[in-house]
């Protein structure tokens, strides 16, 4: 199995009568680490009980945290999370907090550099000190993931330009791919048209747009892969573009074909929306029988 190593905001989903871990990065972890890849978590919490929940929680889920920053300043990341009523959330997204100030360190170039795949997200560059370590571990990496989380006010178009050309792929939700491309002066209108508009802007060859519950589309070796998404019951979509990244980055670095990759991402991904926040356990024969129901 793959050894990668994910960056990023650790914090805690505050929802409306509970709170839940969470952060993009550290959900692709434990989804990646689930499926039996060797995991690291870079990041910062603050020197306070819901730092070192974290820490445990995460420990639990079998991701190496030795990477994982305390910082005597500030506190663990928090997040308020709404929910529609047809379980899509938005987010009020405290700032700072620890994780904008992950500092670079020779412990963390030697994890990068010893890592087949580094997956990083846009969040993360919110702030001077954890972007620029982004942008040196960015140097020393085999391999980069990047995951495009657009949330407001917290991104800038030449920070997001310059990490999209840093990346062997970018994973994108449909909405984000369309707002990115109208602002980089896209005229076309398909998906297909503004995600080969992006890989030549950006020379990144491999892509992938979710679509909600009509699935994903995956650019890969030059060809477009399909999935039209499951029929499900939606709980809420806390986590679930996450799992599905993860599902199909430990597809991929395990040799499986394109088709088959973005299948079983699909399916993991709908999996996760049909239980409450980002992180639910799901088995591999869980999976598989809602991939071929009928075997």
């Amino acid at each position: 199995m793959a050894r990668i190593t994910c960056f990023g905001e650790v914090l805690w989903d505050v929802f409306p009568t509970h709170k839940k871990i969470g952060g993009a990065p550290l959900n692709v972890a434990i989804r990646l680490a689930s499926l039996g890849n060797h995991v690291s978590m870079i990041s910062r919490i603050g020197n306070d009980t819901n730092g070192e929940k974290l820490v445990d929680f995460i420990l639990e889920n079998n991701v190496d945290t030795s990477l994982i920053q305390v910082d005597e300043q500030y506190k663990t990341g928090k997040v308020k999370v709404m929910l529609n009523e047809k379980g899509s959330a938005s987010y009020d997204i405290k700032f700072p907090r620890a994780w904008d100030k992950i500092e670079l360190s020779d412990k963390i170039k030697d994890s990068i550099k010893s890592s087949d795949a580094f997956v990083y997200g846009s969040l993360v560059a919110r702030d001077d000190t954890s972007r620029h370590t982004l942008y040196e571990l960015l140097k020393l990496a085999k391999h980069k993931i990047f995951d495009i989380n657009l949330r407001e006010p917290y991104y800038k178009k030449e920070v997001l330009i310059s990490l999209m050309e840093a990346a062997n792929f970018i994973k994108f939700n449909d909405d984000e791919l369309f707002q990115i491309c109208k602002s980089l002066g896209s005229k076309f209108n398909s998906l297909e048209q503004n995600i080969r508009y992006i890989s030549e802007k950006t020379n990144t060859k491999s892509i992938c747009v979710t679509k909600g519950r009509h699935g994903a589309v995956l650019l890969f070796e030059d060809s477009f892969f399909y999935n039209s998404g499951y029929q499900i019951k939606v709980v809420d979509t806390v986590g679930a573009g996450d799992s599905f990244l993860a599902s199909l980055t430990s597809q991929l670095l395990n040799d499986k074909k394109p088709q088959d990759a973005i299948d079983y991402a699909c399916a993991v991904g709908a999996l996760v929306t049909q239980s409450e926040g980002a992180n639910p356990k799901i088995s591999q024969k869980e999976i598989d029988s809602f991939i071929n129901p009928y075997e």
